[in-house]
């Protein structure tokens, strides 16, 4: 990265907000702006790269699809393996999955079995925490996999959905680079 890292506050200004989108009252946080410029994303990665080295981090794990993007960048940075997360029938083997519930309806989440050692420590990576339902599903499904799942870092918290509380309850230790209130 050239120059020197961009602060939280910088990064924050680095992402666009977008009134009224998926519908009428949501604040959309539009990391686009973030990850397209080279300072903002560079940052972003050295900042959680920081994160997870201070937890001990022996994979790191990202959810379809931005956590790749952030999750593998610091897994990287790191010298350590990636496992993505992934949607159902994108891993060309035997997975192992979990559903979860959505707000409305339900979702699925797999990741290759064999791709976590047993009691590994994984940390999760991904771009935002809002309600955390993708997340808590993501730490039950590493944790059945074996892994020690005990941190999970992301680029955005929206702290008024109750994302970061629910992870917290069930036992992880939630780290964001920004917040926005009031969501």
């Amino acid at each position: 990265m050239d120059g020197a890292r961009l602060s939280s506050d910088e990064l924050k200004a680095l992402v666009r907000t977008v009134p009224d989108f998926p519908q009428p009252g949501i604040q959309f946080r539009d990391i686009t702006t973030l990850i397209g410029h080279s300072s903002g994303l560079a940052s972003s990665v050295a900042h959680l790269a920081d994160l997870a080295r201070a937890g001990g981090a022996q994979k790191i794990a990202g959810m379809e699809a931005r956590g790749f993007i952030f999750g593998a960048a610091v897994a990287v940075q790191l010298g350590i393996g990636f496992l993505p997360v992934r949607k159902p029938g994108k891993l060309p083997i035997e997975a192992m999955g979990i559903d979860y519930d959505l707000e409305y309806g339900t979702d699925r989440l797999e990741v290759d079995p064999g791709a976590i050692d047993e009691l590994e420590d994984v940390v999760i990576v991904d771009d935002l925490i809002a309600t955390g339902g993708t997340a808590l599903a993501t730490v039950h499904l590493l944790r059945q996999a074996g892994a020690i799942v005990d941190q999970a870092l992301f680029v955005i918290d929206l702290p008024d959905l109750g994302g970061a509380q629910k992870l917290r309850e069930a036992g992880v230790e939630v780290r964001a680079l920004m917040q926005f209130d009031g969501e």
